[in-house]
């Protein structure tokens, strides 16, 4: 049992000090450390005038939907003074996660590492190279405003998206920025020794490439599965997913003061404004002196490198061993196509909008812009049901043409918007196909899926061909995930076995561009069997 109180707090950061919501007091917020098979409750209460809910990223959620924590989507927002407890059981799922809000923004600052240990040994651990000791490195954003003042301006003007003023590590920005010298994360290792870095990127708006210098990691897990371990120099990470290394503390500099560097900068594929800056933190070997000097790592890849990302990521497998194995469906009942679109919407008369062209910059997918009801998904599913027959997502696009091509553009359409949702029956073994498009500009969006981990089976650049490209997925060893990269200009497949009953949201881990509607539910019916059906809901359940 932990306790979780959401709360202001003052933060000198960046020349001033600014105005911050934590949890606990403390940013990022505490780390939440439990056991695999624990039964975890967390009491979250409300110190503030805003709403708030609290996910639990990562974690299956099963018949548990209503400790997920999306507003609007599994409940209504825990209000000013009030509390909600989130009971949940950590079954078969061992790694690192994050916790964060989900509600508006709040997540530029209430954000957490969740660590499951494990109940059997780490596979990747050799007897000659133990783990000496663990290290988090968690990337966030700072902002200049509120953050919620940023998402109502977008949403009044059709603006675009704000960005934000610096990138950080562990909550500190690194010395590249104004009054940050002294805000720095120094991580301390003895040489010769194996470390563990659990890497979560809790960033509102932006893919980061992180490297050390003239360090070598060995990626052993992600999204909280086990992995093929396999070496880089560097590593891409999206919002959302979790990367677990390995560092050999194995290059003691000749030059006593000398520490090394390390550095996270942003991935960029779209042409939209970004936050062009890089946080650094160091590496400190524990007979070195004092740090003297400043230098990008040389192995941290440009900010456009596409090849290294697509490489970096198509390497990651499943660990497919018969202790940890990779149950990706090889057959399927149901394929649902959906583009991904950021896009313009017509200004309504009685507004000006100050988007591109007089428009309202907005995003969809299969042309339809989510809307959260004012009462939860979950509950009305609880209580009314909702059939295989009324789920009125469209689940094929609803245009067809060359989605990733230069005259996408010209196919920018008036959306239609609402809360419409993907329906299954329990245990239908499903493949969606994230399509992405080029009606603004290419991007890569990083997906994520609640309630249910997936298997990305293939990926590509252009438009996904139904007769061709399914003939190259990978059904051997493909990647188990909770968030997926859909590259820029291309697409992603991933399977799922829908075996959790509930609702469950699908959206872009861009704040920005779930603000804007690239979202929408995947609704699990209940099965047959007692084991099979969502749970009641609690007691304290919080009332819109």
């Amino acid at each position: 049992f932990l306790p979780l109180q959401l709360e202001w707090k003052k933060v000198n950061r960046l020349c001033t000090t600014k105005r911050l919501l934590t949890v606990n007091g403390q940013f990022p917020g505490p780390t939440i450390t439990v056991n695999e098979g624990d039964d975890v409750e967390i009491k979250v209460t409300n110190r503030v005038a805003n709403n708030t809910t609290i996910h639990w990223h990562g974690i299956k959620q099963k018949r548990t939907g209503w400790a997920d924590g999306p507003a609007y989507v599994t409940q209504c927002p825990i209000g000013r003074g009030q509390s909600y407890t989130y009971k949940f059981t950590v079954a078969e799922q061992r790694g690192t996660l994050l916790w964060h809000a989900h509600y508006s923004w709040q997540r530029a600052s209430v954000y957490g590492a969740f660590i499951i240990n494990p109940r059997l040994p780490y596979p990747f651990i050799a007897p000659n190279r133990p783990i000496h000791a663990e290290i988090p490195i968690i990337f966030g954003e700072l902002w200049d405003k509120e953050v919620d003042d940023f998402e109502a301006t977008m949403l009044a003007t059709g603006a675009g998206a704000a960005i934000s003023v610096a990138y950080t590590i562990n909550g500190l920005p690194g010395p590249l920025y104004p009054c940050s010298a002294k805000d720095t994360y120094t991580a301390t290792v003895e040489y010769g020794k194996t470390y563990m870095i659990r890497v979560i990127n809790a960033a509102l708006g932006d893919e980061l490439f992180f490297s050390i210098a003239k360090h070598t990691l060995t990626v052993v897990e992600v999204d909280a599965v086990y992995t093929k371990p396999f070496t880089t120099t560097a590593i891409m990470i999206a919002p959302g997913q979790t990367t677990t290394l390995l560092l050999t503390a194995d290059q003691l500099p000749s030059d006593p003061t000398a520490t090394f560097v390390m550095a996270a900068t942003p991935y960029v594929t779209s042409i939209f404004p970004f936050d062009n800056s890089t946080t650094m933190g160091y590496l400190k070997y524990n007979t070195t002196g004092t740090i003297s000097k400043v230098k990008l790592p040389e192995n941290l890849p440009k900010m456009e490198d596409t090849k290294f990302a697509t490489t970096f990521t198509n390497r990651i497998k499943s660990l497919a061993s018969s202790q940890y194995p990779c149950n990706v469906p090889k057959t399927i009942d149901r394929r649902v196509i959906t583009t991904i679109s950021l896009n313009l919407q017509d200004c309504p008369q009685n507004k000006t909008c100050t988007g591109y062209d007089g428009k309202m910059f907005m995003a969809s997918m299969n042309n339809q812009s989510f809307l959260r009801p004012s009462t939860s998904i979950l509950e009305t599913h609880y209580r009314t049901g909702l059939g295989t027959g009324s789920s009125g997502f469209p689940e094929r696009p609803l245009n067809k043409f060359d989605y990733t091509g230069g005259n996408a553009s010209t196919m920018n359409t008036n959306m239609e918007f609402g809360s419409r949702v993907i329906v299954v029956p329990y245990g239908t073994k499903i493949e969606i196909v994230l399509q992405g498009t080029n009606l603004l500009a290419p991007e890569n969006h990083p997906i994520h899926i609640h309630g249910h981990n997936f298997y990305v089976v293939g990926t590509g650049f252009g438009n996904f061909d139904e007769s061709r490209d399914p003939k190259g997925y990978n059904l051997v060893d493909p990647p188990e995930r909770n968030t997926v990269g859909v590259p820029m200009g291309g697409w992603a497949a991933i399977r799922i076995e829908a075996d959790n009953p509930g609702v469950w949201f699908v959206h872009c881990h861009f704040e920005p561009h779930t603000s804007w509607g690239l979202a929408t539910g995947f609704v699990v019916q209940d099965g047959p069997l007692p084991s099979q059906r969502l749970l009641p809901p609690p007691k304290d359940l919080p009332a819109c």
